[in-house]
């Protein structure tokens, strides 16, 4: 067996045939030309009857009454908060996407971010209570990587001070909270419908609620915050979705449920060769529950592991595996954010350090996920000499 890369040896993998961290799946071509073609030829582009049935369809799959398309997941969580009125503080964990807290700060809300869970990676719903002030209007909470929250605990936190909740459930699209799919709990629930999701429009979002009005008046939010009369009733955005995007997403909800438990395997799979790395850690799912596994991330305790997160995902790129580390920075620590309140969040700080997301996408074999562990353990076994390289610079 050749040494690994960095140490100068053949690499698993060649540089042509190199692991991205993902590589969406999408509906095959055929299946979506007669659609594409009849909404070209018919000159309704945008907001239209693909639109409305892939609204229908998304609602049935999710057991909602009711799915607003909107141009992006951001998007949708922006006019979310502006249609249930949300004024001043809201609390948001910080370990998330920074698209979470950038929709806060759109609507001029003020975010006071609270740490997140060792386990599940989510937010902590037992350190909320104690940052409520009279001036807090909601929570935001994340299912991260597509893993569910205790929504049962924050329901009942948001029920006993009379805060709004709403999910960013960008990550969350088929996963499950007790058997129940994500979609119907909280005010709302936006999803993220863009290429590295399992429900992918290209571009796109969409939100689920239960609530009619809310759901007629982000109809209108999306459209300027017109209704058709021409005659504004509040300051909207452009956040229509296009009648192609609405098609790839009617075809895609055909294989989601196959995209679900693939990645599920290949979770699987690679919980199966870390659990016996000391140092190694990995995300804890609830008995009941279901994640997408949008991302699959690790956390490298560098004391007990004996190498840090940077280190192996060097190590690993010179293989020709590409990581992420989602998320790091942690939001509180990024420039746009360090003016807000942020106390307490040390276990958000040392996730963010220690996390390393590795490929997982559909496409990927058993073999290449073996492949893959292969490369992982030839860094392992040579940490020594890759630390000292790593540090060395």
């Amino acid at each position: 067996m050749s040494k690994p890369a960095i140490l100068g040896g053949k690499p698993v993998f060649s540089k042509d045939k190199s692991i991205p961290i993902l590589r969406p799946m999408l509906p095959d071509l055929k299946t979506l030309m007669p659609r594409l073609k009849k909404a070209f030829l018919s000159g309704q582009i945008t907001n239209a009857s693909n639109v409305r049935q892939f609204e229908k369809l998304a609602a049935e799959y999710l057991g909602v009454k009711y799915c607003v398309a909107v141009s992006s997941c951001t998007s949708g969580l922006i006019l979310a908060q502006k249609c249930l009125g949300l004024k001043g503080e809201v609390i948001v964990p910080s370990f998330t996407f920074h698209a979470t807290t950038h929709s806060l700060l759109w609507n001029n809300l003020t975010p006071v971010f609270v740490d997140c869970r060792e386990d599940t990676f989510n937010i902590d719903e037992e350190k909320i209570e104690k940052l409520i002030s009279k001036r807090m209007s909601a929570i935001l909470a994340v299912y991260l990587y597509g893993n569910p929250p205790v929504i049962e605990r924050l329901e009942n936190i948001a029920d006993k001070y009379n805060l709004k909740l709403i999910f960013d459930a960008a990550h969350a699209f088929g996963s499950e909270y007790k058997g129940l799919k994500a979609g119907g709990f909280g005010n709302a629930e936006v999803f993220s419908l863009s290429p590295t999701k399992l429900l992918i429009t290209g571009e796109g979002g969409l939100v689920a609620t239960n609530d009619k009005l809310l759901s007629d008046k982000l109809k209108i939010a999306r459209n300027y915050g017109d209704s058709g009369d021409y005659d504004c009733a509040f300051n909207g955005l452009n956040a229509r979705m296009p009648e192609f995007n609405a098609i790839l997403g009617i075809e895609g909800l055909k294989i989601v449920d196959k995209k679900i438990k693939r990645r599920n395997e290949i979770a699987g799979l690679y919980a199966d060769f870390f659990k016996d790395y000391k140092g190694i850690s990995f995300q804890k799912i609830e008995k009941g529950n279901l994640s997408t596994f949008k991302d699959y991330s690790i956390i490298i305790d560098p004391e007990i592991a004996g190498i840090s997160r940077d280190a192996i995902a060097i190590a690993l790129e010179k293989e020709n595996i590409i990581t992420k580390k989602y998320f790091y920075p942690p939001v509180h620590m990024q420039k746009a954010y360090r003016t807000y309140a942020g106390i307490g969040l040390n276990v958000t700080e040392k996730l963010s350090s220690r996390v390393l997301s590795l490929p997982v996408y559909c496409s990927l074999t058993d073999k290449t996920i073996e492949k893959i562990c292969l490369a992982f353990a030839r860094v392992f076994s040579h940490k020594d000499k890759i630390t000292k390289e790593y540090l060395n610079g």
